[in-house]
């Protein structure tokens, strides 16, 4: 008998997988805080003794490299990528005896990167479940454009052939087990659902029901910004990453806090949006822990800029050190507790108001001179705008800030956490805003003119 467990990361929308038999297991491209991994080989009473990689990533820090080396496990990396450490390097129909009648087998599947490898887990001969990585995903394929911009109609076509190639060898029960397409920005465009099969894909994946042409067109066309922090995780894995430290970070008072701030540091608060609009130490940023933290930091930020999360417990802060550690932020300060501790004495916390879109029709329906920024992304803005809105997509705000309009600022994206992030980076400019924290379909239903494109 074999197992597989899944290893969910939602903040980045990637998967590991921990696959074995009695004795023995393999880890397909693990995070890079591998405690977890350990825990959980150690709750199966297994050995770990391979640590797979699909491919070198663009998204994250891996920990396979480490992980190896704390349970002398084989690292299996694809053989052409260029990396600066010791592997076992993977060649296409390669084999490897994970346990006792359970063997993985490698699949090249080019596409997502020139050396992408996927790996079929067969017992006994049979294909019982597909590691993917970044090629076949749940309803899409892995977008092909982050190598090297040269390459992504190559790539692209790789990529159709690769799945093809896929569904030629394995059966159609077999599950399809990807790392990326559960929200990561690794995914070419974003579909439903959490399992499916070879046979499922096969029947519903643009990847099968369009000929090669049709589905190269279609994948440029629906690729978006790339998140700018990818640029260092490639070369980052290709180096061979420094072990991650999870000890609790350096504690920062309100002295430091301001300090910090004067210094050009970012002071990233995780709190709800409510919280941090009811009250906050004025130039922090709010980044809540609960989001999309990680992608959406690592985007905007400097690289390489210090920061000190600010959050209600300890443990909030733990759960963010580990979650930005996956991205390469690393050892950041701290506070918790109470936010007025956040400030010196005498000095008071900032705020800004939170509205929803029938408060911002209202303004409107009065006259007032309203200054709507849309921070949503191009192919959001695509399907529906507010007429008379600017449209800054977030990432691209700091950058584009003398093109927010003057006075103050209504600023709204799809659900209200993006639109927090970009009244806190507003706020922090001195600027003033009201965090429109609604969904965008509410605006239908108001008196505000809602172009569809």
């Amino acid at each position: 008998m074999f197992f597989i467990d899944t290893l969910e990361f939602e903040g980045l929308g990637n998967r590991s997988y921990l696959a074995g038999g009695r004795r023995a297991a393999v880890v397909v491209d693990p995070p890079r805080d591998v405690d977890q991994v350990i825990a959980a080989a150690a709750r199966r009473g297994v050995r770990i003794a391979y640590v797979a990689e699909t491919h070198v990533h663009n998204d994250y820090v891996t920990g396979g490299l480490e992980l190896a080396r704390l349970t002398g496990a084989r690292y299996l990396v694809p053989a052409d990528a260029n990396v600066s450490f010791p592997r076992t390097p993977v060649a296409d129909g390669g084999t490897f005896e994970v346990d006792e009648h359970l063997v993985l087998r490698a699949i090249a599947t080019p596409g997502h990167t020139p050396h992408h490898t996927s790996y079929a887990l067969e017992e006994e001969g049979c294909a019982v479940a597909a590691f993917t990585g970044g090629s076949l995903l749940i309803g899409s394929v892995g977008r092909p454009d982050l190598v090297d911009p040269r390459l992504t109609e190559q790539l692209a076509r790789a990529q159709h052939a690769s799945v093809h190639r896929l569904a030629a060898t394995l059966d159609d029960e077999v599950p399809v087990l990807p790392t990326h397409g559960f929200g990561s920005f690794c995914s070419s465009s974003q579909a439903e659902g959490d399992a499916s099969t070879i046979g499922q894909e096969r029947a519903g994946n643009d990847a099968f029901t369009l000929d090669v042409d049709d589905f190269v067109k279609r994948v440029l066309a629906g690729l978006e910004d790339v998140p700018a922090y990818y640029t260092h995780m490639g070369p980052a894995n290709a180096a061979g990453p420094a072990p991650v430290d999870l000890t609790p970070p350096e504690p920062a008072d309100a002295a430091q806090i301001a300090e910090r701030l004067a210094a050009g540091e970012w002071v990233v608060d995780l709190r709800s949006r409510v919280a941090f609009a009811d009250g906050h130490v004025a130039g922090s940023f709010n980044f809540e822990g609960t989001g999309k933290l990680a992608t959406y930091l690592a985007w905007l930020i400097p690289w390489g800029k210090p920061v000190t999360l600010l959050g209600d417990t300890p443990a909030q802060i733990a759960d963010a050190q580990r979650e930005l550690t996956r991205v390469g932020i690393d050892r950041p300060a701290a506070a918790t507790g109470d936010p007025i501790t956040w400030v010196r004495e005498g000095e008071q916390l900032a705020s800004f108001p939170r509205a929803r879109f029938a408060d911002l029709a209202a303004a409107r329906g009065r006259g007032e001179d309203v200054a709507v920024l849309d921070v949503r992304r191009d192919s959001e803005r695509a399907n529906g705008f507010i007429e008379g809105s600017v449209h800054i997509p977030l990432h691209e705000l700091h950058g584009r800030a003398g093109e927010v309009p003057d006075g103050t600022v209504w600023v709204h994206c799809a659900g209200g956490m993006r639109a927090a992030i970009a009244a806190s980076l507003l706020d922090a400019t001195g600027r003033k805003v009201i965090a429109i924290d609604d969904s965008f379909e509410a605006a239908a239903g108001t008196d505000l003119s809602v172009t569809r494109t």
